[in-house]
């Protein structure tokens, strides 16, 4: 056990029995359970948001001649006699991809489930700075404030896509959305990179320094492996981000020129930038945007290889393998950047380089993908609402990323570049593997943040219909690319081209609303079951890990006694020496009570010694059998 867990240890019982006002236990609470929810019900309610702009510029994709009533109601002067006007559809759409990418699949996943998850599956208290934990979730729902009150300003949102790139967000006169409303994007995302680099540097400390007795690295489940490595691509990744939006601000306020050079604006004239490069932006933007991918992904990852692992009755396959592959995508990632930039005039030679190790970074996808179907094969299958979101992650997973082998081609992603391809890839590799991710997880550990059980019922209609829809939605969307249509284009019957895919916007729009009927579902569940769910027990899934030992009430440290020892790894299921089809690795058998008393009887080596000597041991075997080394 590390100094700090001891530390932790020695003051438990302080932290139990100290009385807590509403405001310091549901409002600026320190208790990282609670910051999870505060961080999950912000995350759906800015998802929400999200999904409703997704299907406002929808309804226009589909139906662009119509006029719908509705929209002016909402909308203002932005819908003059029901019609979208073109900068707010621009300002819906980056608007749209900004609370989806950052404030949903970043914040809302990988806050909610590395909180929840972080200090009761390595056995801690609580985080390493429980005031850094708060802060964190500060700074994250200021953040999304600010962007949702950019919204609502007189010259329309930020209107440059999701991605901002220069010139069109670094001239506030170069279209309406690149006004007042695109500072207070950039101020939110500063906020949001504040909150993000405050929790992964919680996130790495707890882990490295916070575990039990007995939970040495290779104990870990990987859950835990794979919230760790996203807290690292995390610190290293966001900062570049902060420099890009910063250099941005620079130039929209101050007369610098990063980005710019040789502007003629309209009723303005030359400008007297020079010497910048929008292409500068771009590298540094990907330089976040690709890790970004994996920032997102790879805790609905090890969220799913909890989930099947359990909902199978086996141990998951590959172990080892799979902690690899994770090392391996969070290296590979911070060296891809380039493939979203064929078209930006690189050197070809270059290209070839990004393009390569874009292609080997699909060995460890692959060998996570193909180490879940083992575990499922043969398994003693739970078809849970988290085991059916897990799988469909699974489907997404590969579907989604065979196309990316695609993209990772230079010569066919100059075709492909800015079209409905690229949409409809990244929507299902990362956007919908992603959620699905997020609700395996919601369902799984809804018991243990609530105490109680969603409905079953409706957590299978919820995943039928989403599961559909979201193919209905995005795979269609691969021929629109194939055929040439671009993203981002207001409306489609302008062009008589494309005005032949008419028939299947409307398709992907009735889909979308049909996904958006089916995430009422998913709310009615989840806030009629916080209150009036059956009451669940100790474990209901009969699980392995260390966060179904902790007691039913939830208190603030988790465990009212000793935090338990560890005893073997996280996934304990169906040993043929054992009646029970699950064996919790904090519960000893003889063998390990028998080692326990010979080890009182000897000199205790230094237990940190210990287990830096067991995590480098697993480390160790992994590289010989990766290279084949006796």
């Amino acid at each position: 056990m590390s100094t700090a867990a001891m530390h932790a240890e020695h003051h438990h019982h302080e932290e139990h029995h100290h009385h807590e006002s509403f405001i310091s236990k549901y409002v600026f609470s320190m208790d990282h359970k609670m910051i999870s929810k505060q961080f999950l019900i912000t995350g759906m309610i800015m998802g929400m948001v999200g999904m409703i702009m997704s299907l406002l510029f929808r309804l226009q994709l589909a139906w662009p001649d119509e006029q719908f009533s509705i929209l002016e109601t909402l909308l203002g002067k932005w819908a003059v006699d029901g019609k979208l006007d073109p900068n707010f559809y621009m300002g819906l759409v980056t608007i749209h991809g900004t609370i989806m990418v950052f404030y949903v699949l970043t914040a809302g996943l990988s806050g909610t489930f590395s909180n929840l998850l972080i200090p009761l599956q390595v056995g801690a208290r609580d985080m390493a700075s429980p005031f850094m934990n708060m802060l964190s979730y500060w700074f994250f729902f200021i953040s999304s404030i600010v962007l949702l009150i950019s919204v609502g300003v007189e010259t329309g949102p930020a209107s440059a896509g999701w991605t901002v790139y220069p010139p069109l967000s670094a001239l506030e006169k170069a279209m309406p959305g690149s006004g007042l409303g695109m500072t207070l994007w950039l101020v939110a995302i500063a906020l949001f990179i504040v909150s993000s680099l405050l929790g992964g540097i919680n996130y790495i400390s707890t882990v490295l320094n916070m575990r039990t007795k007995g939970m040495s690295m290779n104990r870990m489940p990987l859950t835990i492996w794979a919230f760790f490595f996203t807290a690292i691509l995390g610190l290293l990744s966001f900062p570049v981000l902060l420099g890009a939006a910063l250099f941005l601000i620079f130039d929209r306020s101050f007369g610098t020129s990063f980005y710019l050079s040789d502007i003629y604006l309209e009723g303005v004239g030359a400008l007297e930038n020079i010497g910048g490069s929008p292409v500068l932006y771009q590298h540094l933007f990907w330089f976040l945007g690709h890790p970004e991918v994996y920032i997102i992904l790879m805790p609905a990852l090890g969220i799913t290889s909890e989930v099947i692992s359990c909902n199978a009755r086996k141990p998951i396959f590959g172990y080892t393998a799979m902690i690899i592959s994770l090392m391996g995508i969070s290296f590979l990632s911070f060296i891809v950047w380039g493939h979203h930039m064929f078209i930006t005039g690189m050197n070809p030679f270059l290209g070839s380089v990004f393009m390569i190790l874009t292609l080997i970074i699909a060995v460890p996808s692959a060998v996570k993908a193909f180490n879940y179907l083992t575990t499922l094969w043969r398994g003693n299958l739970r078809f849970t609402p988290a085991m059916l979101f897990s799988i469909g992650l699974v489907s997404f997973f590969i579907s989604g990323g065979l196309t990316g082998i695609y993209l990772g081609n230079a010569a066919l992603d100059i075709q492909l570049h800015d079209s409905y391809f690229v949409v409809a890839h990244f929507h299902l590799v990362m956007g919908s593997a992603a959620i699905f991710g997020m609700f395996a997880g919601i369902y799984h550990w809804f018991p243990k943040m609530y105490g109680r059980m969603m409905n079953q019922t409706l957590g299978y209609l919820h995943f039928w219909i989403t599961f559909i829809t979201a193919y209905l939605v995005f795979f269609p969307m691969h021929f629109m690319g194939l055929a040439g249509v671009p993203r981002r284009y207001y409306q489609f019957t302008l062009v008589k081209e494309f005005d032949v895919w008419m028939d299947v916007n409307k398709l992907i729009t009735v889909s979308a609303i049909a996904a958006g009927v089916a995430q009422l579902f998913f709310l009615w569940n989840f806030f009629y079951s916080i209150f009036r769910g059956k009451k669940a027990g100790t474990n209901p899934w009969q699980a392995t890990t260390l966060e179904w030992s902790t007691p039913e009430e939830r208190i603030h440290g988790n465990w009212p006694g000793e935090i338990p020892t560890v005893y073997r790894g996280p996934h304990e299921y169906s040993r043929p020496d054992r009646e029970e089809d699950f064996f919790p690795q904090y519960i000893p058998d003889e063998s390990d009570l028998a080692q326990t008393e010979t080890q009182k009887t000897k000199t205790a080596p230094n237990e940190s010694e210990v287990e830096e000597t067991e995590s480098a041991s697993v480390f160790f075997a992994a590289i010989k059998r990766v290279f084949g080394l006796s």
